[in-house]
């Protein structure tokens, strides 16, 4: 049994998690900023049951296939083909997420045979998801992006779809005693950033293995939100050099809700958010992503890098070379 907070996506997750193993993977997932504070203090509450039986749900209407809605309350059955059935209850101030684990032995097959997925999935659906839809309540928009600094006081926007090389950047800036909110999932609003809790998915990692052929590994200099101050959209070459070009705010802005839409990490996201808005009546029926990449990209300088096909230099290396017309990095 676990019990405290975790602070993620501008939120206070407050946890109270009777699971063992279920636990385990929290803490996992937390990456080292689990908090042992009272659960009561989230804006946010997550309770993972120790009970098998189903919710009661006697007198609710169904929304959708395996779907339920009450008063102020809305149960999900096997919640992303994870086993866990979810029971949202928003009578109260502070939203209230439970959790019991009551898969189908063909659920539990999978998540023994596929393990990495499983985690990710169940990550997703325990603290993910739930953060990043509270967090739309307040104007914010989950973004596949991510924000650190580079060199001496620039605060980058990273923008650009899966498997580009954010996450090598973001590693590089860290190590080198910078600072980032996330791996690349955040939330928004066109201001600052919030970063997503999680390890960081690196080739070279020593942690659980992931798709890819990335592994976990922890990511120092970890920060809650930054204000951006400049856009980096990154396109992943296939020479052997790096090319920096000025970026215009319509590319800028089209690379951010792009990258979003394609991501694997957010791609069932959609769903679960317009689900508890159609059976809550709270939150956004879909959420501000245009918007707010709008809003970044009108307002802040832009600039795109073509990465060249094996690691190369740096972000604050690459961004050197920002006010000469092209620029060119082995």
């Amino acid at each position: 049994m676990i019990r405290g907070v975790l602070v993620t996506a501008g939120e206070r997750l407050g946890i109270d998690c009777q699971v063992p193993w279920v636990g385990e993977l929290i803490q996992e997932a937390a990456d080292g900023g689990f908090l042992a504070d009272d659960p009561g203090t989230g804006t946010l509450r997550i309770r993972v049951e120790r009970m098998r039986d189903p919710f009661e749900t006697a007198g609710w209407e169904p929304l959708a296939r395996g779907v339920l809605a009450g008063d102020r309350a809305l149960v999900i059955r096997n919640l992303l083909s994870t086993g866990f059935d979810l029971r949202v209850d928003l009578r109260e101030e502070t939203p209230l997420f439970r959790f019991r684990w009551r898969p189908a032995r063909r659920d539990r097959a999978i998540a023994l045979a596929l393990r990495s997925r499983f985690h990710l999935l169940a990550r997703a659906a325990l603290l993910r998801y739930p953060a990043l839809w509270w967090a739309g309540t307040r104007g914010r928009a989950p973004l596949h992006a991510s924000a650190c600094t580079a060199g001496d006081g620039a605060v980058v926007l990273l923008a650009g779809p899966g498997g580009v090389g954010k996450s090598t950047l973001v590693s590089m800036e860290v190590a080198a005693g910078g600072q980032a909110i996330c791996d690349n999932v955040c939330v928004a609003d066109g201001a600052s950033a919030w970063g997503v809790v999680e390890p960081l998915r690196v080739e070279g990692g020593t942690g659980r293995r992931m798709p890819h052929g990335r592994r976990e590994t922890a990511m120092p200099g970890r920060v809650p939100a930054l204000a951006p101050d400049r856009v980096v959209v990154l396109r992943r070459g296939s020479g052997a050099t790096a090319s920096v070009r000025p970026c215009d705010p319509e590319e800028a802005s089209r690379s951010l809700v792009t990258g979003t839409y394609m991501a694997q990490e957010l791609r069932r996201y959609w769903a679960f958010a317009s689900t508890l808005a159609a059976g809550t009546g709270i939150g956004p029926a879909h959420p501000p992503v245009a918007r707010v990449a709008a809003a970044f990209a009108e307002r802040l300088p832009a600039t795109r890098i073509i990465l060249p096909s094996r690691p190369g230099p740096g972000l604050r290396e690459l961004l050197a070379s920002v006010d000469q017309e092209a620029g060119t990095w082995t």
